[in-house]
């Protein structure tokens, strides 16, 4: 029998002197509020009630009881209040993961605004290119930019974004312009070195597949904003997400090659473990950026014009 019911009904025949009065504010039979007296009393091996058939009498380890019981169901009654309330009102430290660079241009710079609007929260970002594990490490969210998605995570998409392979005019004019994607070997290829995670090569797809490229080049580092930089400065070919090529592909600074064989699942998303309720500092955090990478023209830097 559940405990809970058997306090409830306790609490209720004291306050209302009757088991026929306490079974109508319970909705059940007098009988079944003696049934769950008579267990209580059973399992903590402590008489509460002298019962006859005049009247009910509460013994006096009875009312000490009655008044740990009562505050016990008022601590219950705010733990279930706090935790609807959180339901909808973001506390607490939200502490989230992103790549370096897009964490920058596009994560932390939208949390003033998010705290303006949630003062109860507090913000702590780690910007890092490595993958981070998010449990063991301790995150709340992690924003991830392709690659694959531990099944024990939520994964909510932010934003569409593709990989390409890209270079300048420049880049072109001297080197040609790679028509497959064996013709990658004879490219300057700019590619992150071995901390940077793409040591097995560059990824496509190709009949339906995805395949591997292994790329060479004069020059590699395990910072995507550098990478993108040496890319515009002519100076080879880079494997770039469209977050931050944009504005340079509308200018004509850039231009994508391969494009028919670009990955198609290289979205923006946020990850986080599977948990329920998901906290609202979690929920609100999510939809925060979700609204800022809608407006038009945010990633072209033209957002308002």
């Amino acid at each position: 029998m559940d405990k809970l019911k058997q306090i409830e009904a306790f609490i209720a025949v004291v306050e209302h002197g009757s088991m026929a009065a306490a079974a109508l504010t319970q909705g059940v039979t007098p009988v079944m509020i003696g049934r769950r007296i008579n267990a209580l009393e059973a399992r903590i091996g402590v008489k509460l009630l002298h019962r006859s058939t005049r009247r009910i009498v509460v013994t006096e380890q009875g009312a000490a009881f009655m008044e740990q019981c009562k505050k016990a169901l008022a601590d219950l009654d705010r733990a279930e209040m706090l935790i609807a309330e959180g339901k909808h009102k973001a506390t607490g430290h939200l502490i989230v993961s992103a790549p370096a660079a897009f964490g920058r241009k596009h994560v932390a710079p939208h949390a003033p605004a998010f705290l303006a609007a949630n003062p109860e929260v507090q913000i702590s970002f780690n910007l890092t290119d490595r993958v981070v594990d998010l449990v063991r490490e301790g995150y709340d969210v992690g924003i991830r930019i392709g690659g694959a998605i531990d099944p024990n995570f939520v994964a909510i998409k932010l934003a569409t974004n593709k990989r390409v392979v890209c270079g300048t005019p420049a880049y072109f004019a001297r080197n040609g312009v790679p028509q497959t994607l064996d013709d990658l070997a004879q490219h300057n290829c700019l590619a992150f070195n071995l901390q940077g995670g793409q040591q097995r090569g560059w990824y496509f797809q190709q009949d339906g597949k995805t395949v591997t490229v292994r790329v060479n080049g004069n020059l590699d580092c395990n910072d995507g904003e550098l990478l993108h930089r040496w890319t515009g400065e002519s100076l080879g070919l880079g494997w770039r997400s469209t977050w931050e090529i944009l504005p340079q592909l509308e200018s004509g600074e850039l231009i994508t090659v391969l494009d028919e064989y670009a990955l198609p699942d290289y979205d923006i998303l946020a990850v986080y473990p599977q948990q329920r309720p998901v906290p609202a500092k979690i929920r609100f955090f999510i939809e925060h950026l979700k609204a800022a990478f809608a407006v038009p023209g945010y990633w072209t830097g033209r957002q308002g014009r």
